[in-house]
């Protein structure tokens, strides 16, 4: 089994790396590259997308790559496990609204709005650890229950069009988006290699999931 980490320069791809081989070569989940090339892409049997930065760049970014095709393809088509990180999942939605409207992938009914929480003490960007609370079971949350912490780094949040496709969200002055899921594809908006324990569970989680 090959799980592909997407490099279209909008990504922390190094402890992302680290993180999803050490939980391949654990749990025996076959090899994990990080790649730019089209056709590995499109053999991968596992997609992984990360992202860094701001909406509108990221997504320029990724459809300026010789991957976008693959990844759309790999997703849309053929139904590969998708997990998308941080701005790799809020690049799952229907549009973006940091700087200016801007497409999303459109594989999630959702708008990525700034996040304005209802207490004035708490700041922006949401940066720490926070405790999920889960909202729907699945899979990629085998293990793993409400109270578990993971780390955060962003100014924007995911709002969803309907609760089909929340999995689990944190509450920072108001409920924040934290898990999105919808038929092969699954988004998180913290980062999981950065969140110890349980996010080393949910890469696991997703490595031996079987859609």
């Amino acid at each position: 089994m090959l799980t592909a980490i997407i490099d279209y320069e909008s990504g922390n791809l190094h402890s992302a790396s680290k993180a999803f081989a050490r939980m391949a070569s654990e749990y025996d989940a076959g090899s994990v590259v990080v790649t730019d090339d089209a056709d590995v892409v499109a053999r991968a049997d596992r997609l992984v997308l990360p992202g860094d930065g701001a909406f509108p760049a990221c997504r320029q970014a990724l459809l300026a790559s010789d991957v976008y095709e693959a990844l759309c393809e790999a997703v849309e088509v053929k139904a590969r496990p998708f997990l998308g990180i941080c701005v790799g999942m809020q690049l799952m939605a229907a549009e973006g609204l940091e700087y200016e409207p801007t497409k999303g992938l459109g594989w999630i009914n959702g708008k990525v709005q700034r996040i304005t929480p209802s207490e004035s003490q708490l700041k922006i960007p949401h940066m720490g650890w926070n405790d999920l609370i889960l909202h729907k079971d699945h899979p990629i949350l085998s293990g793993v229950s409400s109270g578990d912490h993971a780390y955060f780094v962003h100014s924007y949040q995911m709002c969803l069009g309907e609760d089909d496709s929340l999995l689990a969200y944190v509450d920072y002055g108001g409920q924040v988006t934290a898990i999105v899921g919808r038929d092969t594809m699954v988004g998180m908006q913290f980062h999981p290699e950065k969140s110890a324990r349980i996010g080393l569970k949910m890469i696991s989680n997703f490595l031996k999931w079987k859609p």
